[in-house]
């Protein structure tokens, strides 16, 4: 296996510029394939570092997090043996994967569910669209889910009439802005309180006027506008953080109360679940819901936790539909080194640790999965070449903070040496010109007037920079200069400064 560790040139026909929809609070707009949008990850990445605000808000939410994480994680003294065991779990899940599903297809079937199986995103959204329609409804309420996310469930109920409305803070901010998500866990953590405060006073009709940026006022107004959603709504659809095969429970855990109220007043409800969100028995619980909100958050435990099994007469929807989301998951189970992206529990710690991340951003990464985790789950979804496992230094914090292990450095390896093959390009090249580089400098630096000679001739470049850069060389420097800039050479190697100074003493 070749492994290439810089960052490609992007590719021809990489997508519309990101600021493709004009008329928009956030020049982002709506893309039709929410895993795959926005220019290549290279321009992406440099039209964000040039967003100061952007590094602001993203540097404070992100410090913010990981000390909280830090603090109550050292809580916790067999820390390590619950990751081994929120790991242990989802490889069995995986392993019996497709025996798991059917036994919670029996158990929520027996107990007043509806189960159904979708394929992709278009097969997903029809189930969706056909159950909302049978219940004569034009707008339902949704709980925060990434799933739904995934397949551009809102463009798709919009277009056959049917309004959803996000109910999630952060998720309402980002659909009054016509905005996408660009974290897992907090989807508006590029914005400050003031430009929310003004996203609201546009696209919020019965926000207060004299409405102000204070937290409180912002989260009021919000919580003024979503009541009379809440109330009136006949349906609901939520995601879900995992789902238990033997007794057919589905669990929801959230900060706000608005995903309790979204499971429990409306007539019918309708679940969204990736196929890969299952864990076996019920007591296997008591380990995620100690790893999730300690790596999420930074809190012992989630202010709200919901579960529900099947139907109850007289309590809670009377209806209630589990969508089994495939798109693309069984390809990455295919995948034996791949395959352990599936393990994640969208907790986003490895989003709050990369410093990649933190620099340009969620939007950069062109998918609802941006982070380390997008970087490895992106590519095995889509099935495309993409530029995203570039994206990271392999530093391994994302390694050392994920509560069920994925190691998230090894698998973007993999997928990078599967890009280089699917470019068509020879790692063979870049290994000759390596070898013939180093067999180079070993011939300069055995004799002392050779490398005295040789350390001389990087100063002809310096005719070629521009502002102490130099941006591109020809072949064979290209094979740096595509990936990095090179630094002006300095005027003076350090051997002539030397014995300059001998001289003059």
């Amino acid at each position: 296996m070749s492994t290439f560790l810089g960052m490609p040139a992007a590719r021809e026909g990489a997508g519309p510029s990101p600021q493709a929809a004009p008329g928009t609070l956030s020049g982002i707009g709506r893309p039709e394939d929410p895993l795959h949008w926005g220019a290549s990850f290279p321009d992406a990445a440099k039209a964000a570092l040039e967003n100061g605000q952007l590094r602001r808000n993203l540097g404070k939410a992100t410090s913010t997090i990981r000390t909280k994480r830090a603090r109550v994680v050292g809580e916790v003294p067999d820390w390590e043996a619950l990751r081994d065991a929120g790991s242990a779990v989802k490889t069995d899940v995986l392993a019996r994967l497709p025996e798991l599903l059917e036994e919670l297809e029996r158990n929520v079937t027996a107990r007043g569910g509806v189960v159904h199986w979708a394929r992709d995103a278009v097969e997903a959204n029809r189930i969706v669209a056909d159950l909302v329609r049978a219940k004569g409804a034009d707008e339902v309420v949704k709980v925060k889910s990434m799933a739904t996310q995934e397949i551009g469930l809102n463009e798709a109920l919009a277009e056959e009439g049917i309004a959803a409305v996000e109910t999630d803070l952060a998720e309402l901010i980002v659909q009054l802005a016509d905005d996408m998500p660009s974290h897992i866990l907090v989807p508006a953590i590029h914005r400050n309180r003031t430009e929310i405060r003004d996203i609201f006073l546009e696209r919020m009709a019965d926000a207060p006027p004299d409405l102000t940026d204070v937290p409180r006022e912002l989260a009021m107004a919000a919580r003024s506008h979503l009541r009379r959603k809440f109330l009136s709504a006949k349906v609901a659809i939520s995601g879900a953080n995992f789902a238990v095969a033997d007794t057919g429970t589905l669990a929801v855990v959230e900060s706000e109360g608005n995903g309790r109220m979204c499971l429990t007043l409306p007539e019918t409800l309708i679940t969204v679940m990736g196929i890969e969100k299952l864990i076996p028995t019920f007591d296997d619980l008591e380990v995620f819901l100690q790893l999730l909100p300690r790596s999420s958050t930074g809190e012992r435990m989630n202010p709200y936790t919901s579960m529900w099994t099947g139907v109850t007469p007289g309590d809670g929807p009377q209806e209630f539909h589990l969508v089994l989301l495939d798109n693309g998951r069984t390809k990455v189970l295919a995948d034996e080194a791949g395959r352990s992206a599936l393990h994640c529990i969208r907790c986003s710690a490895c989003l709050n640790v990369c410093p990649v991340y933190e620099r340009v951003g969620g939007h950069a990464y062109g998918s609802v999965y941006p982070g380390p985790i997008g970087a490895i789950l992106t590519p095995q979804l889509t099935g495309e070449k993409s530029d995203l496992p570039y994206a990271s230094t392999l530093c391994g914090a994302c390694y050392e903070v994920c509560p069920v292990k994925i190691d998230i450095p090894s698998i973007l390896v993999e997928l990078r040496a599967r890009e280089v093959s699917l470019s068509g390009a020879s790692p063979e090249t870049a290994d000759r010109v390596w070898k013939a580089a180093m067999k180079a400098a070993s011939f300069a630096m055995a004799d002392g007037g050779r490398f005295r000679r040789a350390a001389r001739v990087p100063r002809l470049l310096r005719a070629i920079s521009r502002n102490g850069v130099i941006r591109r060389l020809p072949f064979p420097g290209s094979l740096w200069t595509r990936s990095r800039d090179l630094m002006e050479p300095p005027q003076q190697t350090f051997h002539d400064w030397w014995a300059e100074r001998e001289e003059r003493r």
